[in-house]
C-alpha cells in the first residue's frame, strides 16, 4: 500500500453507548498508521454530536477509555428525538459541506447513528455501520427504528453475530457488504479488566463480591408509568431476599423515581457511574437486573447472571450462548427467576464467536481494504 494514499473516516459518537464502541476502532486505526509494515493512510476525524453532553453520560468515558478530544463537537444538546435528529443532521451536513470525508462510520443505534447516516448519504458520502443487523422486532423502541433506517442506507455492515448477518441477508444486503467482525464493546471490556476500580458506594455500603445485585432501568415501558414502576421496584425488593441492589439512576428514570412514595430498603440509588466503576460493580455482583442491551453483552463475557426485563432482545446470543435470561416486563416474573439464581441453578453460559477483543483491528483492516484497496 502506498503511504501517499490517504482516506478520512468520520467516526461518529454522540451518546454513552457509543464511546465504548469507538475506542477500539480509533486505537486500531492509530496502530495501523504507526506500523511500519503497514503504513496505513487511513485517518479518522472524531465527531461528537453532543447528544449526551454532561460528564456523567459522556465526558468520563473519554477520559477513562483514552479517547482523544473530538476533532469536532456539534453540540446539539437536549431536545425531543425529532429535535435532536434535525439538529444533528443540519450540523453534520454543514461539516461535510465545509470539509468532506471519505466515509461516515456510525456505531450502535442511537439518534446520532441514524441522523449522521442520513446526512452523509444525501451528500453521497458512503456509510459503514458498526453493530449492523441487530434486531429486536419491537418498533416501540426508538433504537429499533434507528437500526432499520440506518441499515437501509448503509454501504458496509460490521456485525457482531451470525444472527445479525442473517437479518441483513434477509433484508437484501449482499454478501460482500457484510463483514462479521465481532463486538467492539467486548474489546473495550477486555482491554480494561485490570483497570476496573470500585466506586465510592463499594466502601460506603460495605459491599462484598457476590453479595449484592446491580440494576439498570431506563426503557419507557419500565420507568415512565409511576404505578408500574412502583410495582417493579417493589418486586425487586422482594426478589433479592435482603441483598443490596446498587441502582445507578439514569436521568430518564430519576424523574419517575423521585415521585415514588416508598422504596425498598435494599435499594442503593447512586449517580450514573463512569465506565471503570460501573463494570467493577457488574463484575463482582451476584447478578444484574436490567433492561439494557449492552449490559447483557458485558455480563455474558464476565460470566455474571443477568435478568433482562424486556419482552424482546436485539442480542439473542446473550440468551442462547451467554448468561442472560429474558423474562418480560411483568414484575411477577422476577421472584422465580432470582429463586433459580439463589438455588445455584443459573446457566453457566459461554462467549459468542469473535467476542475476543480484536474486533477493532478487524474493522480497521476492512476499512483499509474498502477505502484504499
Amino acid at each position: 500500500m502506498s503511504p501517499t494514499q490517504t482516506a478520512v473516516v468520520d467516526v461518529i459518537a454522540g451518546a454513552r453507548p457509543n464511546f465504548m464502541k469507538i475506542a477500539p476502532i480509533l486505537r486500531a486505526i492509530q496502530a495501523r498508521q504507526a506500523d511500519p509494515a503497514i503504513r496505513s493512510g487511513l485517518r479518522y476525524r472524531l465527531v461528537h454530536t453532543g447528544q449526551h453532553y454532561d460528564a456523567r453520560m459522556s465526558g468520563d468515558f473519554f477520559t477513562q477509555l483514552g479517547i482523544p478530544e473530538p476533532d469536532v463537537n456539534l453540540e446539539v444538546g437536549s431536545g425531543t428525538q425529532a429535535e435532536q435528529t434535525a439538529g444533528i443532521m443540519t450540523k453534520y451536513e454543514r461539516l461535510l459541506l465545509d470539509s468532506r470525508s471519505d466515509l461516515c462510520l456510525v456505531v450502535g443505534d442511537v439518534t446520532s447513528t441514524m441522523a449522521c447516516a442520513i446526512a452523509a448519504q444525501k451528500l453521497r458520502v458512503p456509510v459503514a455501520h458498526v453493530e449492523a443487523g441487530i434486531r429486536s422486532g419491537d418498533w416501540g423502541m426508538p433504537e429499533e427504528i434507528n437500526r432499520l433506517v440506518t441499515d437501509s442506507i448503509t454501504n458496509w455492515f460490521f456485525t457482531t453475530s451470525e444472527v445479525a448477518n442473517r437479518n441483513l441477508r434477509a433484508s437484501g444486503a449482499r454478501e460482500e457488504q457484510i463483514h462479521f467482525v465481532g463486538n467492539t464493546m467486548i474489546d473495550t471490556l477486555l482491554a480494561n479488566l485490570e483497570r476496573l476500580r470500585p466506586p465510592a458506594v463499594w466502601a460506603e455500603a460495605g459491599l462484598q463480591p457476590g453479595g449484592y445485585f446491580v440494576m439498570t432501568l431506563h426503557r419507557p415501558a419500565n420507568v415512565d408509568d409511576a404505578a408500574g414502576f412502583a410495582r417493579l421496584i417493589e418486586a425487586v425488593g422482594v426478589a433479592v431476599r435482603g441483598l443490596p441492589v446498587v441502582f445507578p439512576v439514569h436521568p430518564r428514570t430519576a424523574k419517575t423515581l423521585a415521585a415514588l412514595p416508598n422504596r425498598p430498603p435494599a435499594l442503593l440509588t447512586i449517580e450514573p457511574q463512569p465506565y471503570l466503576e460501573f463494570n467493577y460493580l457488574v463484575r463482582h455482583a451476584k447478578g444484574v437486573i436490567t433492561d439494557s442491551g449492552g449490559v447483557t453483552e458485558e455480563t455474558t463475557v464476565l460470566g455474571v447472571p443477568c435478568v433482562t426485563l424486556r419482552d424482546t432482545t436485539e442480542r439473542p446470543e446473550t440468551v442462547t450462548v451467554g448468561t442472560n435470561e429474558l423474562i418480560g416486563t411483568d414484575p411477577a416474573a422476577l421472584q422465580p427467576a432470582l429463586a433459580k439464581l439463589f438455588a445455584g441453578q443459573w446457566k453457566k453460559g459461554g462467549i459468542p464467536e469473535l467476542w475476543d477483543g480484536r474486533t477493532g483491528e478487524r474493522i480497521a483492516e476492512a476499512l483499509d481494504r474498502i477505502l484504499l484497496g
